[in-house]
């Protein structure tokens, strides 16, 4: 198997807050788009994801991140793995525990609302289920649909995170890449905001008659005097 970044978006959050690298290099090692790495610096992306430090889980090196720091056309590479893991060859539908088969349909409602470039036969690899019910769930024509609950499937247990990003990795594979508009809408320009045809007539102060203020006070005056004569007697 290949050697892939695990958890790409959480490894690109811890990068943008704890080195100098550039959206380009982050962009070229967690394989996302430029604007993406960008919008998850401005807080407008990845809001909910904690950062993964690709160097605890010994994905990089420290020697590596500072050569690509120093050098800005530096591409940044994934260290060896120390353990080989042979690959492991599954035939047939993966076997879902009877305890957690309850749990598929909210699971399948998960991946089709936040993974919708996920095919059907591969929502089918992970969770264990047939195309008759992703289907259903996608029609929103399930038996159970109305009390049904979006959950990760890797925290209920049902596939695992490696697996997970694997399947959304090879759908996203000859996809277009994201546009700025679709990753989030940023601040208007200021020529865009400049003339936005306020009326400033409204702002101008009116001529205060003299008089008018004078009488008024007198009335006052002459109200609270009348009150206190009243008080004496």
């Amino acid at each position: 198997m290949a050697q892939t970044l695990l958890m790409p978006k959480a490894t690109a959050v811890w990068l943008v807050d704890n080195t100098a690298l550039s959206f380009d290099q982050i962009a070229q090692f967690c394989k996302l788009h430029p604007l993406e790495v960008k919008a998850i610096a401005d807080g407008e992306a990845a809001q909910g994801i904690k950062g993964l430090d690709p160097i605890a889980t010994g994905q990089l090196s420290r020697e590596e991140i500072a050569r690509a720091e120093a050098d800005p056309n530096h591409k940044l590479k994934l260290q060896e793995p120390k353990v080989r893991v042979p690959d492991s060859k599954r035939r047939g539908p993966r076997y879902t525990p009877v305890s957690k088969r309850q749990d598929r349909p909210n699971a399948i409602l998960w991946l089709v609302r936040n993974h919708p470039e996920l095919k059907d036969a591969q929502i089918s690899r992970l969770v264990g289920t047939t195309k008759s019910t992703i289907e259903q769930i996608r029609d929103r024509t399930h038996w159970n649909s109305a009390n049904l609950t979006p959950m990760d499937p890797v925290t209920l247990g049902l596939c695992s995170q490696i697996d997970l990003d694997m399947e959304v990795e090879k759908a996203s594979k000859g996809r277009p890449l994201p546009t700025a508009a679709e990753l989030g809408a940023t601040l208007q320009s200021a020529t865009e905001t400049e003339n936005l045809g306020y009326d400033f007539s409204q702002d101008e102060e009116k001529e205060i008659d003299a008089n008018a203020v004078f009488a008024k006070l007198k009335s006052l005056k002459s109200d609270r005097k009348d009150d206190e004569e009243d008080d004496l007697y």
